[in-house]
């Protein structure tokens, strides 16, 4: 049951925010997204373009954009582009527009990059950006789910174990730092951090307005 206060809070408008989820490969953070873009309706998924050949399975605008390097690099010459980074020898950017467009409505909007793209983003948009790195209980346990997940090849899974030391390498350059040891806890964890981070009065744009019309009523 929703209570009258309740109701009077969700009222309230708010500015959305980014949430950035980073992490080596297999850590875990596709699953923590998929698991918050079910379980929230406010959350958006930041769709990325990306230069890399589409995998069976994969549905364009679902989930990438599949653009050939000359359309990518028109969005890069006319801003078109929140961050971009090479990753693996392909690039993958975030398209301006969309995420605007869902931050004005109040819906957050999830990111799944890496500390490159995370860096761009809190250059550019420090006051909407909320980071969070997902770490690994163990590296020969990040091994066994790139192997367990088959996705990629050996040789693809041992070039993403060489990158792993640098990529943990940033992990205090964000604001929350979740170990994936279970992952309904820290689903739980990534949860508690949203909410919270929804709090923000600074994010709650219709504050002023509520807070006046209770004076008014005194």
């Amino acid at each position: 049951m929703v209570t009258a206060a309740g109701h009077e809070h969700a009222m309230i408008a708010r500015r959305g925010l980014m949430l950035v989820l980073s992490s080596p490969s297999g850590a875990g953070k596709t699953t923590l997204s998929r698991k918050l873009l079910d379980a929230d309706p406010m959350v958006d998924l930041s769709i990325s373009v990306t230069t890399r050949k589409q995998r069976p399975g994969e549905v364009a605008g679902e989930h990438y954009h599949f653009v050939d390097d000359e359309s990518f690099d028109r969005m890069v010459k006319n801003a078109g582009l929140l961050e971009w980074a090479q990753v693996f020898g392909n690039r993958y950017g975030t398209p301006r527009a969309p995420v605007e467009a869902a931050l004005e409505r109040g819906h957050d909007v999830l990111f799944d990059i890496d500390w490159q793209g995370t860096q761009q983003l809190r250059e550019k948009a420090r006051g909407d950006l909320v980071s969070v790195f997902v770490l690994p209980p163990s590296v020969p346990e990040l091994e066994r789910r790139l192997h367990r997940r088959a996705q990629d090849s050996s040789a693809v899974i041992q070039t993403r174990m060489a990158k792993v030391f640098d990529e943990l390498s940033h992990w205090a350059e964000y604001d929350y730092v979740v170990i994936n040891n279970d992952i309904e806890r820290a689903f739980a964890e990534v949860q508690s951090i949203l909410g919270a981070e929804r709090l923000k009065r600074e994010r709650q744009t219709g504050l002023s307005t509520f807070v006046r019309g209770l004076q008014s009523k005194l």
